[in-house]
């Protein structure tokens, strides 16, 4: 289910990645209709457990819904708008640069 919102002038459209079988939660920042960057986060299958024993995909997303709108605001406030994932995994989280990586995810 994808769900859209406002933070200052920026239109933000957010969901699961649809049919995905691994944890892929999108953010598209769009600024007069036109899409501005995508943040993503990605949580690895090991890492699953710490947000939800059944690994319910909705679960985590609700329990942690306010935690990454939050990280969403801080990009746009910061001006940062480049495609950005932040990687959690058992160890801990990580925050990549999406235009780095070669093989990366489309949220389309």
């Amino acid at each position: 289910m994808q769900t859209t919102w406002t933070y200052k002038n920026y239109e933000i459209e957010e969901g699961l990645k649809p049919g995905s079988k691994t944890f892929r939660y999108f953010f598209k920042i769009l600024e007069s209709g036109g899409k501005k960057c995508n943040y993503c986060v990605w949580i690895a299958d090991e890492a699953l457990s710490q947000f939800d024993q059944a690994k319910k995909f909705d679960a985590i997303v609700a329990s942690q819904k306010d935690a990454w709108h939050h990280w969403v605001k801080g990009k746009i406030d910061e001006g940062d708008f480049r495609n950005r994932a932040l990687k959690i995994e058992k160890e801990g989280q990580l925050e990549i640069n999406l235009s780095d990586m070669s093989d990366h995810i489309k949220p389309e």
